[in-house]
């Protein structure tokens, strides 16, 4: 099994290649939590990632033949950009498998670190099964995205720094996938700081390790399906998850819904740009999905800020929706002049913005001298929302809220 050791040999091949990220404390976060909150910031690191860590640790030691032979892999993303970078930093030649839908800024980033891309399969396992082809066929060494020690190790660097950076760390938040990173801190933080807890966190719609831990037994998912992509994993690897048993005190789940929350507070509170495995560790932390105490040093990891523009619209978007901040409504009204200044006069009066009205006359399920609008609107948060939707009914309008 995995061991410090393993950890600390990795330290002086990565520091080549990576940064020693920030940690650093947020009075944001301590304050809503009341926990001492200190932010690992991997999204600042190169590729934008930890992927990097774990990618140069294995490539940095492959055989002269290995090299010359080059590597292929699988990746939803990060661990792409993090082989092509390591890969072409000593020049061996790269090949990446990617699901056909992974986000474009990732495929291009991983073009612009060196590496040939090949789009296959509808997520990473598809994906790795066509990165195995490729192996076999072109007799490349596969650089597995968690199954590996070397990676694993280059992972666990992270750790090291937190316990150097923050030696009264009490709990450590981490991202579980394919539980490299996992199984990689959680070594360094258990023999670094053996009074230290390590949470794991994963998506309700990747989350596989759970049931394993109560099966004993690796689970597989028949799919996946979550905004966090970077995790967004069928199962953990075999070496990993004999980590996760034995030194990782707590695997909980959050929904999509949280994870969105987490990125917009991240976004506005913190000016930190996240991806949704990046945000989901502070999620843990403020729907309280596992105990803490109000003076603890808890340690949330953001691991990346790989996130595609046009998700990142769509995220922040469902955040708004679930703090309240964002409403849409439908209601009916007579077809008569002044009928909808009346109702924006209500809406005015209780200081919502309005985004966009669509007013139809054509709807089929309505009166022939009615008319159906739809109103997107601003709002404060659930309070502000809760009280303009009363307002509206008790002045006798149907109101439906969409969203």
């Amino acid at each position: 099994m995995l061991e410090l050791g393993d950890v600390r040999e990795a330290r002086e091949r990565v520091d080549i290649t990576a940064r020693h990220t920030p940690l650093e404390y947020s009075h944001t976060f301590s304050k809503m939590t009341g926990a001492e909150v200190y932010l690992k910031l991997e999204n600042f690191q190169r590729t934008g990632s930890f992927k990097i860590r774990g990618a140069t640790n294995r490539i940095m030691t492959l055989s002269e033949a290995e090299q010359e032979a080059g590597v292929v892999t699988a990746s939803a993303g990060n661990h792409a950009q993090g082989v092509a970078l390591a890969a072409s930093r000593i020049g061996v030649d790269s090949k990446i498998v990617m699901p056909q839908h992974a986000p474009i800024s990732k495929v291009d980033a991983t073009r612009s670190y060196g590496a040939e891309v090949v789009l296959h399969g509808a997520d990473y396992n598809e994906a790795a099964e066509r990165a195995k082809e490729i192996k076999h066929a072109e007799e490349r060494t596969y650089v597995h995205a968690f199954n590996d020690e070397k990676v694993m190790a280059g992972q666990g660097t992270i750790g090291l720094e937190i316990v150097d950076d923050l030696p009264e760390t009490d709990t450590v938040i981490l991202p579980i996938g394919g539980g490299g990173l996992t199984s990689g801190v959680a070594t360094a933080v258990a023999e670094r700081n053996p009074g230290a807890r390590v949470i794991g966190v994963q998506a309700e719609g990747a989350s596989s390790v759970a049931p394993s831990l109560d099966k004993g037994e690796i689970h597989e998912l028949d799919s996946v399906d979550t905004i966090a992509d970077g995790i967004a994993t069928r199962r953990v690897g075999r070496k990993t998850f004999d980590v996760i048993e034995e030194r990782v005190d707590e695997v909980v789940t959050v929904s999509d819904s949280d994870i969105a929350v987490a990125l917009v507070y991240l976004l506005e509170r913190s000016k930190t740009l996240v991806e949704g495995a990046g945000a989901i560790t502070l999620a843990a932390m403020l729907t309280e999905s596992f105990d803490y105490r109000e003076d603890e040093t808890v340690v949330p990891l953001l691991s990346g800020g790989n996130i595609d523009l046009n998700t990142l619209t769509t995220v922040v978007m469902r955040g708004l929706v679930e703090t309240g901040r964002y409403l849409k409504i439908r209601t009916v009204l007579k077809d008569r002049p002044g009928a909808l200044d009346d109702l924006l006069d209500i809406i005015a009066e209780e200081q919502a913005n309005i985004y966009a009205i669509q007013h139809d006359r054509t709807s089929r399920d309505i009166a022939m001298n009615a008319t159906e609008v739809e109103l997107d609107l601003e709002t404060r948060g659930d309070d502000h929302a809760e009280r303009l939707i009363d307002g509206l009914r008790e002045s006798g309008y149907e109101v439906e809220v969409l969203v």
